[in-house]
């Protein structure tokens, strides 16, 4: 579900060299991910909606290289997947045209929990209200092309011809009439719980500027993409932590539904029990995880993620059901 385009790191004869790069961030429910930047005269749009990118450096291998350092560095952001989908014709402030290739990338986070270095905030918004934000042009045709790509290549999704029921301060995924309330979509997360012959629980140390719980101690967890939750959980274990586990030794043993501040996005926190696995927990994601290590269910380290230790106690107990942050 791309546009055809050119090779990113080749410009062929007669077009300019590609020296910029910027990724359209949508949460696969219908919102865009938009970069307020600075009002500060000389700069690239300035107070103007757009969104992450910037130009290329001398140590970028290549221009995918770019958008992951420009995300890294301005959001703290670690998508898995980027896919060149466009390339598009500006000018920067000196009057210069430049070409920027647009790749496309897929997450359902809440940008509140992003670390901003540039700009004023980060938003999600539906295309229908873009028509009154201030922003490029080009922008939002650009968002009007990857939706209207979306929907052909997913007819009769929730997405197709939902109407816009969201105002600027409302960044829940999806809104649409029922009932005469809203049905809104849920994150949905995958926790591996795995314990050792001791009894001991293996969390993993978030890195400190991790996009979320910096400096905590947390399962192995990832948040599901297109795929199942076992499917997620499998995947993950491998990336962050070299471990080889089978679907079929695994089982459901914690849920724990959650709001993390009143209004905020719910989600739903799956916990899972391996029986077998294979492999040692090695530190493979050290931008995400910098340690792991086993801990004794009734001495987890005070920086343990709130519904992660209410996991932990839940499993213990024998109950199969936790809420958090409902009011």
């Amino acid at each position: 579900m791309t546009e055809q385009t050119t090779p990113t790191d080749a410009a062929p004869t007669g077009q300019l060299p590609r020296a910029n790069a910027s990724t359209l961030i949508h949460n696969g429910a219908g919102e865009y991910l938009l970069h307020l930047r600075d009002d500060i005269p000389g700069i690239w749009e300035p107070g103007a909606w757009s969104l992450l990118g910037g130009g290329r450096e001398p140590g970028d291998r290549s221009l995918e290289e770019t958008a992951r350092r420009e995300l890294r560095e301005e959001a703290g952001l670690e998508l898995p997947d980027l896919a060149p989908f466009a390339v598009e014709q500006a000018r920067d402030s000196d009057g210069r045209t430049v070409a920027i290739q647009i790749f496309t990338g897929r997450w359902a986070g809440d940008p509140a929990t992003l670390n901003l270095t540039e700009g004023v905030m980060l938003h999600w918004f539906r295309p229908e209200v873009m028509p009154r934000l201030r922003m490029a042009p080009s922008t939002r045709d650009l968002i009007r092309r990857h939706t209207e790509l979306l929907r052909r290549d997913s007819p009769g999704t929730a997405t197709e011809g939902a109407a816009d029921n969201s105002s600027p301060a409302d960044h829940s995924p999806l809104s649409m009439p029922s009932g005469g309330g809203r049905t809104v979509l849920h994150a949905i997360g995958a926790h591996l719980h795995l314990e050792d012959a001791d009894g001991r629980v293996l969390l993993g140390l978030r890195h400190p500027n991790s996009a979320s719980a910096g400096s905590t101690w947390h399962f192995l967890a990832g948040h599901c993409e297109q795929e199942s939750a076992l499917t997620c959980l499998v995947r993950e274990a491998h990336e962050e932590a070299g471990l080889r586990i089978e679907p079929g030794d695994v089982e459901l043993a914690h849920v724990v539904h959650l709001v993390d501040t009143p209004g905020g996005r719910p989600r739903m926190q799956m916990v899972f029990r391996a029986r077998r696995w294979s492999g040692i927990p090695e530190v493979r994601e050290p931008d995400r995880c910098t340690d792991w290590r086993w801990w004794p269910p009734d001495g987890l380290p005070a920086q343990t993620v709130p519904y992660t230790r209410a996991a932990i106690e839940g499993i213990r107990a024998g109950r199969r059901y936790t809420e958090m942050g409902w009011s």
